[in-house]
């Protein structure tokens, strides 16, 4: 829609919409982005004076109690990154369900960085980046998930959409660590939204099985992010994310270079290795894939899966050998042959002395004993060696056993949860070494977010790691749609319906409007007021700031005033002669009946005027023409007003007067 150029004109006695303030601070603002699970609105920072950005989780998700409570603890988490290339997060905090409308929920949100800039996903879209440049982006997203992979978090949801690059210094900004990972731990399925079908296209093959990932799941997505910015297209393309997650696990990706022959030789080495389906044969850190970036960028080639391979090889022979004590370049050792007989010159095999008499062969000297004995004792000191290496040995796996032995299993008893807050119930079941999760419930008696029970009951003896169900109470089942929708700005409308579990239309629909100002709810389906099941869809009206102008013409010129009046628009009147239309009539308008002009606008009216008066004719007189009477006698009669006076006076004289 556009906005109008004028300010519109608003009742003083309508009273404005207050705004909505979060943690008594955050003023929110326009609404900047809408996503299958958030939405993110721009936000004044009272207390320290900035502009920041408010990423508030939808109402429909926060009604999950589980991902509710992971994703608090995830952007608690993630608060404490600080580096160049990741949107910084400044603050965390919760907004409160309204205490008069029962279906409203509480809502977690997440205080980042105002980033004014673009995503990689506006700007690939006009077609592949430069080479170079789409490396200086790329090196930029692996040095932001060098530093989270050390402090223990992996992304789990790279893709264009969610890195920016900044208008004022072309550097990247990683943005929605956390998010991502509580979704993927509460269970999202690839089918669930329009958003993960984009996310799909990025998936590892891990990922897509459904395994646990680690941070090379991160590099596999950041493979196929370069790919993407490379080619203009991702790695997989399918009409279903099944599909596209199917050729993640099962189908090599086709060479990037065929899409793009610019490609080098060397950043396809580079792509090859990342998009491995194997984790174990990816690179293993950010750190290795950005420096292999940085060599791709000189021209070096990475050698081959298989010459890696035996590097790998090299290097575990080098290992094992530095803890033999042998260095790890050492030449081969060289062990002498045995000696055997050699004929001498003649032929003749050496000469061998006679035995002793005990048949023992005789010693030239003492030395020559010594040496026997040493022999002697040597064998002794082996056997005492084996021995007590069987001793250790023995006691060894003794211990080994003994460590081993499966742990005696501990009981605990359930405790009674019922009213305690969602969050203190997951606290208190998980202190006992319990494994709680959550179950949404609706309840009559039970408030809103308060456990009614657990699945076994209290008083129940559980097993340690067991899983434990909470019951958590959805409170009533409607929502009333509330009278202050109306006049409200639309983000603040959204913010507003899902607060109290309902779900507004993705697309609003537009109305002239002559009181509500522009970008302001007119009107709700179902209408304000009314009880709807939680979850219902509600569609808003839009102000568009305009005014249908009525057709005015046959109309009165006070009748076409007072009309333009009540829809707070002005009328300027001109005058023109009319000879078919009674005097005072509207006999045109512009801009014409049905079209839209700006609220307080101008509408030119042409109203028929009386005609003039005719003027009187002129007086005319006749020549005089003498005539003869009866009597014989000449007279004359003159033209006058046709009015004559006869007079007889017996000589039948006749006098004609004029007037």
């Amino acid at each position: 829609m556009t906005q109008p150029t004028h300010t519109p004109l608003e009742r003083e006695d309508e009273p404005m919409p207050q705004p909505v303030v979060l943690s008594g601070r955050y003023v929110l603002g326009k609404l900047l982005g809408r996503g299958g699970m958030a939405d993110v609105f721009e936000a004044q920072d009272t207390r320290l004076g900035r502009t920041v950005a408010v990423k508030m989780l939808r109402a429909d998700m926060a009604r999950d109690r589980q991902l509710r409570v992971r994703f608090e603890r995830e952007a608690q988490a993630v608060a404490a990154l600080n580096h160049p290339n990741i949107v910084a997060v400044y603050d965390t905090g919760e907004r409160l369900a309204d205490p008069l409308n029962p279906g409203s929920v509480e809502v977690p949100f997440m205080v980042m960085e105002l980033v004014i800039g673009r995503t990689l996903r506006e700007l690939v879209r006009s077609g592949p980046i430069d080479q170079e440049k789409a490396l200086e982006y790329v090196q930029g997203v692996l040095s932001a998930l060098e530093y989270s992979h050390r402090a223990g978090i992996v992304h789990r949801d790279i893709k264009p959409a969610n890195v920016m690059v900044c208008d004022d210094s072309g550097s990247v900004k990683v943005m929605d660590f956390g998010i991502a990972r509580a979704i993927a731990e509460s269970g999202a399925t690839m089918t669930q939204t329009q958003a993960v079908l984009g996310t799909a296209q990025y998936l590892s093959p891990e990922q897509a099985q459904g395994q646990t990932v680690d941070a090379r799941s991160d590099l596999y997505s950041t493979g196929c992010l370069l790919y993407e910015l490379l080619t203009g297209r991702p790695p997989f393309i399918g009409e279903s994310p099944v599909s596209v997650a199917y050729q993640h696990v099962q189908v090599e990706a086709p060479k990037a270079q065929e899409f793009n022959p610019e490609i080098t030789d060397a950043v396809q080495s580079v792509l090859d290795r990342a998009l491995q389906k194997d984790p174990d044969r990816r690179f293993q850190d950010a750190g290795a894939f950005r420096r292999a970036l940085r060599a791709a960028s000189a021209g070096r080639i990475l050698p081959s899966l298989a010459s890696a391979d035996d590097d790998e090889r090299t290097d575990a022979l080098a290992v094992a050998a530095a803890a033999a004590g042998i260095g790890a370049y050492a030449a081969p050792l060289e062990v002498p042959e045995p000696a055997s007989p050699h004929l001498g010159d003649t032929g003749e095999f050496p000469a061998v002395e006679a035995a002793d008499d005990d048949g023992l062969l005789p010693f030239n000297d003492e030395s020559e004993v010594r040496e026997r004995r040493r022999r002697g004792h040597g064998g002794w000191i082996a056997l005492l060696l084996v021995l007590a290496l069987l001793v250790l040995g023995g006691g060894g796996y003794w211990l080994y056993s003994y460590l081993n032995q499966p742990p005696a299993v501990v009981y605990v008893a359930v405790p009674s949860v019922a009213n305690l807050k969602d969050t203190d119930a997951f606290a208190k079941l998980t202190q006992l070494g319990l494994n709680p999760e959550f179950s949404q419930k609706p309840s009559a008696d039970v408030a809103k977010g308060l456990a009614i029970d657990t699945i076994p009951a209290a008083g129940s003896q559980l097993a340690k790691n067991t899983k434990i169900v909470i019951e958590v109470s959805t409170g009533p089942s409607a929502a009333v749609i509330p009278q202050a929708i109306i006049g409200n700005t639309e983000a603040g409308a959204r913010d507003m319906l899902r607060s109290i579990g309902l779900v507004p239309a993705d697309q609003s629909k537009t109305a002239n409007s002559a009181t509500v100002p522009y970008g302001r709810v007119i009107s709700v389906d179902p209408p304000a007021g009314q009880s709807v099941p939680i979850g219902s869809q509600v569609v808003l009206t839009v102000s568009t700031g305009k005014v249908a102008v009525p057709n005015l013409v046959g109309r009165t010129e006070a009748d076409a005033k007072a009309a333009l009046a009540d829809l707070k628009l002005q009328a300027q009147v001109t005058l023109q002669a009319s000879s078919t239309a009674a005097a005072g009539t509207v006999i045109g308008q512009d801009p014409a009946a049905n079209e839209a002009v700006d609220q307080g606008g101008t509408v030119f009216l042409t109203v028929a005027e009386a005609p003039p008066a005719p003027a009187p004719a002129p007086a005319t007189t006749a020549a005089s023409t003498p005539t003869t009477s009866p009597t014989g006698t000449p007279s004359s009669s003159t033209s006058g007003n046709g009015n004559g006076h006869g007079n007889g006076n017996g000589n039948g004289l006749g006098l004609g007067l004029g007037g």
